[in-house]
This record gives structure tokens, C-alpha cells and sequence, in this order.
């Protein structure tokens, strides 16, 4: 099984797996996990909350472009963590609300919102599969998730559904992505060396985070899947959404040698008919 890297689909050399019996407990301890990188990502380089603050941009060119104008829309971000791609959507008019099971990520985000100005933000502890209930049967004119969430994520159906509800009629969902293929290849960007329809859980034991491979952390223990784009597309039509369009992109976070091009990051939009 790919020894899968959080926000970054390429092959860690420093995860150990552990055996695949004790994946039962995958959401504690995928939050405990996240609960201890809040203080990596919140003060690290990667995430660059200072040059946030001042006005850096966050949102990649292909989002702002494919989801469009959205001054004065609802949008709800899924799996938030610190709160920076929720806070940009709000810089551009949206009123915004990110939902995510860490709370200490929450608390950063609040005070990110806080420092921001941006008090119509705000922010809700609940992990996905919970959201509606958290919400009280809100619905959103935009439901938003960012890179690196699926893999986090059991039950693609049980997801579907729970967008789908949370989708206000004549809204959509949007979802960018990296690309399953991309984590199938080695580091030379030519052989494969993992199965793309493998979908047995992952359990990992890897050091730090991918913002910080050296930081210190006790609970390094995660659990992780693949899903394959038609589980995606399929779990989605299942649900009751319109797929708009999906899109695949040659670029992201990191690059392959240079050779014959391959998706990086994928993106869709699925709508709710009015």
C-alpha cells in the first residue's frame, strides 16, 4: 500500500505501515494528528501565516477561476484545518464558514478571522460525516473543499451524501484535488510502483508533517485511503448532483522530472439542480 503523505500524494520514505488490523480507530487518530500539527503549520514557514496576514493569496489561479464570483455568496469549507483557504474566499466577498474535527485548528482560525477583521467567519468543530447535524440543516450556495482531504476520508458515499445535502438548490460543490495517478509513480516521474485500484485503508506511522518533517510529534499514527477519480465522479451522480465539469491539471504543489506530463491535481464542480 503507497505510504500516502497527508497533503502531498508522493510516497514518504520515512512512513513505516503498521498493520492494516488496527485501522478501526482511523478518526482518533487522525485528529490527535492534526491536533498536534496546528502549532507546526500555524508558526512554520510552509503556511506562511505572516505573509497571509499581509495579504498573500492562497487560492490557486484554476480555483478563483472555475468557481467563479462570490461576493455575497455562502460558502462552507470542508476539512478547513487553520483556516487560510476559508479566509481567502472570505477576502473576496463570500460569507464564509469552515468546518473541521480539530479544535485546535479552529481556534487558530477564529483568531486568524479575529486579526483579519472578518467577523461574519466562523468556524465549526465537526468531523465531515457529522456536518449536517453541526449545521442545523443549513444549506450553502458554495461547498468547498481543498487539497489533501479525500484521503482522509472512509466512506466516499457516505461524503457524497452529506455534500449533496448540505448544497443549497441552484448551488454546487467544488473539490480540487490531487490526482491518484500522481502518487502511483516513483520520485523519476516514469515508474509506477503502486496500485491504483488498491482501496485498502492505509495505517502509517510517519514523523513530523508534511510542513515540517522535523517537527516534534507524539501522535504520528494516521490512517488513510485512495479513491479513484470514477469513485469520486460516481459517488457524487449518486447523490443527486449535476456534474458541471471535470477538470485535470499538470501542475501543483510539486513537479515531476521533466518527460511525459502526468495530472497532478484534478478539479470538479457539481451543482443542484434549482
Amino acid at each position: 500500500m503507497s505510504t500516502f503523505s497527508d497533503d502531498f500524494p508522493q510516497p514518504s520514505p520515512a512512513s513505516q505501515s503498521v498493520p492494516p488490523a488496527d485501522w478501526t480507530d482511523w478518526e482518533a487518530a487522525n485528529r490527535a494528528n492534526w491536533d498536534e500539527r496546528v502549532p507546526v503549520h500555524v508558526g512554520g514557514a510552509f503556511y506562511d501565516v505572516p505573509a497571509f496576514v499581509a495579504g498573500a493569496e492562497v487560492l490557486r489561479d484554476f480555483e478563483l477561476a472555475e468557481v467563479g464570483d462570490v461576493a455575497g455568496k455562502r460558502l462552507l469549507h470542508l476539512q478547513c484545518h487553520i483556516g487560510l483557504d476559508t479566509l481567502s474566499w472570505a477576502r473576496r466577498g463570500a460569507q464564509v464558514t469552515g468546518l473541521d474535527f480539530s479544535e485546535p485548528a479552529l481556534v487558530e482560525a477564529a483568531q486568524l478571522a479575529k486579526q483579519l477583521g472578518v467577523d461574519s467567519a466562523r468556524f465549526v468543530a465537526s468531523d465531515v460525516y457529522g456536518a449536517v447535524e453541526a449545521l442545523g440543516g443549513e444549506t450553502f450556495d458554495v461547498v468547498y473543499t481543498g487539497m489533501g482531504a479525500l484521503n482522509w476520508l472512509p466512506d466516499l458515499t457516505r461524503w457524497a451524501r452529506t455534500v449533496a445535502a448540505l448544497v443549497r438548490p441552484g448551488g454546487f460543490a467544488y473539490l480540487s484535488e490531487f490526482h491518484p495517478i500522481a502518487e502511483l509513480v516513483a520520485a523519476d516521474g516514469r515508474t509506477v510502483v503502486e496500485d491504483y485500484f488498491d482501496r485498502a485503508p492505509a495505517v502509517l506511522d510517519t514523523p513530523g508533517s508534511y510542513a515540517d518533517r522535523d517537527a516534534t510529534m507524539t501522535a504520528t499514527r494516521t490512517v488513510q485511503w485512495r479513491h479513484g477519480i470514477g469513485d469520486v465522479v460516481s459517488a457524487l451522480a449518486a447523490s443527486g448532483l449535476h456534474l458541471d465539469f471535470l477538470h485535470e491539471h499538470a501542475h501543483g504543489h510539486f513537479f515531476l522530472p521533466p518527460g511525459p506530463r502526468l495530472p497532478l491535481v484534478y478539479s470538479l464542480r457539481a451543482s443542484r439542480p434549482s
